[in-house]
Parts: structure tokens; C-alpha cells; sequence
């Protein structure tokens, strides 16, 4: 396949120096017509402050609110990846039954709005399900040590509840979404595998773990790796229910100091920031699928 070369003519010239222009606008409109005095050296204690103690530089409130953010789309991801593979296979089985399971576990998910679903699976997570399984209990029975490795990977004790519903909450929204992807996934293999593993005598289990989910998995690679992008960004919807990632840290901040434009501004490029470099990941993946192929 040729590639077609780039050039640089005089339209891209002219929407450069349009965009320029709708920039400078926005700032102008900031500081003269709203009389809005920044203060951009006032940021930089939000991200890093020094230890009373040890004088070291330690996280504070926004990077402690990024480190949450990823944390708990890594988890979400991994719930939503259980959650959907599962009802992506009811999803194309010839079961009714688990048919209708994923069917109405994905439409329940896509035809209410995301904060009505996330009011309703966290108190629903946090009032019934974490209970049921002594959650609470089996952080407070822990060694210090053990508290210092569950803080590192999902949240402190005094936050370890509310870190485990937004986790059930997200994965739970996600899983809808990762379903279709492995339905499609699955959907794409060609009839004819199915009906040659059928013809050497495999059964339906030995047929999905030999024939069909290694090369379903090698085209849901790609769309998986897009809603890891995206489930980034839906994280920012349980800052609603007062769990402490980056929206909600920026929104706190934005409050208490009312620098709004210098909070906002510094939150939108740290998302920026994380979603580039797994769209750069995802990109890198699918060119290497490309090359195999």
C-alpha cells in the first residue's frame, strides 16, 4: 500500500492562524472582559509538597487524585474484562438463557443514563455487596505491613470501602461495553472453524479455548485497549459519589482557592497526558497486529 504525501499548504496556514486566534480570544475573554487574575505559580504546591518530617517531596492532593484515577481504571479494566468476556460468550451461545443474561445485562447498561447506573451500583456495592463479604473487617484485621501493600495498590484503610464500590461501580458500566467487543470478537471468526473443529469432534469448550478465542482475542485486542482509554475518562463520573481521584481532587481544589481556570486547566492536561500515552500503546499494538497479520 503506497503512502500519500503530506504537504503543507496555504489552508492549514490559514486554520492554524484561525485557531490561534479562537485561543487568544479565550484568554482575552478570561482576563479583560471577566478581570480574572491567574496564578499559575500558586500549582506546582497542589502537585509536589515537602515532608515536615523527612523534608522530602511527597504527592499531594492532584497527583495523589492521579494515582487514584489510575488505580481504579487499572481495577475497573480488569473487573470489566472478567465481566464482559463472560456475558461476551453468553452473549453467542446457543443457550437461551445465558442469551438473554447478556442481552439484558447490556441493554440495562447502554439505555440508562451513567450517573443514574453509578448511584445505583455503588449503593448498591457499598450498602449490600461489600458487607455480605466482610470487607471492612478484613481491612481492619489486617498487619500493618499488609495495610501499607493494599494502600500501595488500591487505596488507604479510611478510603479501602469506598476505592472497592467505585471499582464494582466502573467495572460493572465497563463490562456492558467490553461485552459487545468480545461478541464481536467472537461474531468474526469464520463460520467454516467452527464447522471444520465441529467435524474433528470437538466439543463447544474445546472448540472456544483451541479454535475460536485465540484469534477472537488477536482482533479485540485493539477495541480492548480503546476502552481502557475510555474507562480513564468515565472514572471521572464517580467523583460524584465523593471517591478521591483526580476530578474530585480538582474540584475540591478548584473550591477551596478558587483558581478555576489554573485547576481545571493543569486536571484537563494531566488526563490529556495519561490518554496520549495509551493511545500511543494502542497504536503501537495495533501496528504490531498489522505486521503479523
Amino acid at each position: 500500500m503506497l503512502k500519500q504525501k503530506v504537504r503543507f499548504k496555504l489552508l492549514d496556514l490559514i486554520l492554524i492562524i484561525f485557531c490561534i486566534g479562537i485561543v487568544y480570544f479565550i484568554f482575552y475573554r478570561i482576563n479583560v472582559q471577566l478581570e480574572y487574575r491567574s496564578n499559575w505559580a500558586a500549582i506546582p504546591r497542589y502537585l509536589l509538597r515537602k515532608d515536615p518530617s523527612t523534608g522530602k517531596l511527597i504527592p499531594n492532593y492532584l497527583l495523589l487524585g492521579l494515582f487514584t484515577t489510575i488505580r481504579l481504571s487499572v481495577w475497573s479494566t480488569l473487573l470489566g474484562l472478567v465481566v464482559g468476556v463472560i456475558m461476551g460468550i453468553f452473549r453467542t451461545t446457543k443457550i437461551l438463557f445465558l442469551r438473554l443474561v447478556g442481552r439484558i445485562y447490556v441493554e440495562f447498561i447502554r439505555n440508562l443514563p451513567p450517573l443514574v447506573l453509578i448511584f445505583l451500583f455503588y449503593y448498591f456495592a457499598s450498602g449490600q455487596i461489600l458487607p455480605l463479604l466482610g470487607v471492612e473487617e478484613f481491612i481492619r484485621t489486617r498487619s500493618a505491613s499488609a495495610q501499607a501493600i493494599l494502600a500501595f495498590f488500591f487505596a488507604e484503610k479510611a478510603l479501602f470501602t469506598q476505592f472497592v464500590s467505585g471499582v464494582i461501580t466502573i467495572g460493572l458500566f465497563e463490562g456492558a461495553f467490553i461485552t459487545e467487543v468480545v461478541r464481536s470478537g467472537i461474531e468474526s471468526i469464520e463460520r467454516g472453524q467452527r464447522e471444520a473443529a465441529y467435524s474433528l469432534g470437538l466439543s463447544w469448550l474445546d472448540q472456544m479455548r483451541f479454535i475460536i478465542m485465540p484469534q477472537a482475542i488477536k482482533r479485540i485486542l485493539p477495541p480492548l485497549g480503546n476502552e481502557f482509554i475510555s474507562t480513564v475518562k468515565r472514572s471521572s463520573i464517580v467523583s460524584a459519589i465523593s471517591i478521591q481521584e483526580l476530578t474530585f481532587q480538582g474540584r475540591q481544589l478548584a473550591t477551596s482557592t478558587l483558581w478555576v481556570f489554573e485547576v481545571w486547566i493543569t486536571v484537563a492536561l494531566m488526563y490529556l497526558m495519561l490518554t496520549l500515552i495509551l493511545s500511543f500503546a494502542v497504536s503501537a499494538m495495533e501496528k504490531r497486529l498489522r505486521i503479523s497479520d
